[in-house]
């Protein structure tokens, strides 16, 4: 498919998540222009019809950037998009979710040592230390602290039970907004989610004039969703993540033990629900087929 792109503005509507920074740059329009063309094959459907289409991938890799140029050329084009930010319905603030994935993983942690008859005085002396020091998930400490190998090993298949699971995250809030966008609701309730809890609201979005809602969410392909027509998974390694995350600066412990092993977590998520996907972009901005992926991600 042939397509004429018209230029991106800097004042183009973004995604809904309040007080989300959006810095769309050169990068993020040839992207989007390599996803459109396939994104339109898709959509080959009579212009009544509403879809639903997720721009997901891991943590910095250019979702809401992505996602707000793709439907920027959908409006363009006279396909009526709106962006819905997923994270909006974690169950926690930001904050509050942040200390819960700490306390599931050092809970999950402390299970393994009891579990292995581990948990001396100075085992909870030496951890406690750590909790300090904030280094329990540090791999490189547990070269000198055997023990501290099976509280990282307990806490982390812990962990893995908690991110991006009904737990952590409102899946069926979710799934209820999609159904009803799919019924052509014109109008449908959607959550806005600031860093304090009094920060928390419903904004009724007008949606009468709206053919396809974009979710941009790193868990935009869950098994835990129904209602996604067309995932687009946009890949990167987990080394390309923390690199994205440490030029965007977006927390003040970018490079931790304890984040790097969530976004671990979460791309062996993302590669475990890849071959769902419609449309898959390489880091570089290639279209690959999931074989080509596979392949890619069996180098890293």
């Amino acid at each position: 498919m042939s397509l004429q792109f018209p230029a991106v503005p800097a004042d183009i509507r973004h995604g809904d998540m309040p007080g989300d920074k959006v810095c769309i740059g050169e990068e993020h329009i040839q992207k989007a222009q390599a996803i459109y063309p396939r994104l339109r094959e898709e959509l080959d459907a009579p212009k009544d019809k509403k879809a639903v289409m997720a721009v997901c991938g891991g943590s910095g890799v250019g979702k809401s950037e992505i996602a707000s140029v793709l439907a920027y050329y959908l409006n363009h084009d006279g396909i009526g998009a709106y962006v819905m930010s997923g994270d909006n319905y974690p169950r926690r603030i930001p904050r509050d979710n942040d200390i819960e994935r700490v306390r599931v993983y050092r809970q999950g942690g402390l299970h393994g040592l009891v579990d292995h008859d581990l948990l001396t005085a100075d085992v909870s002396a030496q951890l406690r230390r750590l909790w300090g020091e904030e280094k329990d998930a540090d791999p490189a400490a547990a070269q000198a602290l055997p023990w501290l190998a099976v509280y990282q090993q307990s806490g982390r298949r812990a962990l893995t039970g908690y991110l991006g699971t009904p737990n952590e995250t409102n899946f069926d809030e979710v799934s209820d907004i999609l159904a009803r966008f799919h019924q052509g609701e014109e109008a449908i309730y959607l959550k806005r989610m600031g860093r304090e809890t009094t920060e928390l609201w419903y904004d009724k979005v007008d949606f009468s004039n709206i053919q396809v809602l974009i979710l941009e969410w790193t868990h935009g392909n869950s098994d835990f969703i129904e209602g996604v027509d067309i995932p687009i998974l946009l890949n990167s390694t987990p080394a390309e993540t923390l690199a994205h995350r440490r030029a965007r600066n977006r927390d003040g412990k970018i490079d931790s033990a304890f984040t790097t092993m969530v976004l671990e977590i979460e791309q062996k998520k993302l590669e475990a629900q890849a071959h769902k996907a419609k449309i898959i972009l390489s880091k570089q901005g290639e279209l690959l087929s999931y074989a080509d992926y596979r392949l890619l991600m069996a180098k890293e």
